[in-house]
């Protein structure tokens, strides 16, 4: 019988992997948190530029690789992680934009759950609205190890997006602005990954956890740079790893 692996997306064997991944969306970022943080990283994968690599941190093994931009790309690497090359823990470590007015830029948000105006969950043909949600172990343990580090955090609900350029208003001032409408209900940010994550994740019967840090305001406006979201949130980048090392200990 053929072996499901390599895959047409990631050309590597199961135990190239540690059974925590971290996901960032930028290839550029892997390779930054493999290079920084880990003792003797090694390129696990370049299918497509998506780099993963594996490592040790504190001694524990522990990988990175890029999930891509949105749904459909979370969707199909994740789901090969978890199903095919026996990850048993994914952590997305990315960018936010905030929506709501006590977040603000550069905070750390952990997702509890993700709201989505995306049919991803469609095909699990479930009768009703199936929740995208992360899991317990790893949301309690990446908020003791934010509070540990007295890191500004937000525990709540994300809103991720299928849509980057919307047709429709994002002014958040404005009451007939989607935006508007999820910020009133207590969504603290936009982002377009967090929710196919938790529900592969779910499937699957594994874990998942997006860590997320702000990077603009949609309510002030504030805005970091495309360099600064590569390189310099290292705060989300420490607790996704400190998480890591506990959810394996």
């Amino acid at each position: 019988m053929k072996q499901p692996y390599p895959t047409p997306h990631i050309d590597a064997k199961p135990d190239d992997f540690g059974k925590t991944v971290l996901m960032p969306g930028d290839p550029l970022r892997s390779k930054f948190i493999a290079e920084t943080f880990f003792e003797n990283p090694v390129l696990i994968n370049n299918v497509r530029g998506v780099q993963g690599y594996t490592g040790l941190y504190n001694g524990t093994k522990i990988s990175v690789m890029a999930s891509g931009m949105g749904m459909p790309s979370m969707g199909i690497y994740s789901y090969e992680l978890y199903n095919i090359f026996g990850v048993d823990n994914i952590i997305r470590v990315g960018s936010a934009g905030a929506m709501n007015p006590r977040v603000q830029v550069r905070d750390i948000v952990l997702a509890q759950s993700a709201a989505t105006d995306s049919n991803y969950a469609h095909q699990f043909k479930t009768e009703g609205t199936l929740a995208p949600t992360a899991s317990f172990d790893l949301l309690r343990i990446g908020a003791e190890q934010a509070e540990k580090a007295g890191m500004a955090y937000h525990v709540g609900s994300v809103f991720t997006s299928d849509v980057f350029y919307s047709d429709q208003t994002t002014d958040i001032n404005d009451p007939l602005s989607p935006i508007a409408r999820w910020s009133q209900m207590g969504v603290l940010c936009v982002e377009m990954e967090t929710a196919a994550l938790y529900l592969n994740a779910a499937r699957a019967g594994k874990k998942a956890l997006s860590i997320l840090t702000i990077s603009d305001s949609l309510v002030t406006g504030e805005a970091t740079s495309a360099e600064e979201r590569q390189t310099t949130f290292t705060k989300m980048i420490e607790l996704a790893l400190k998480t890591a090392v506990q959810i394996q200990a």
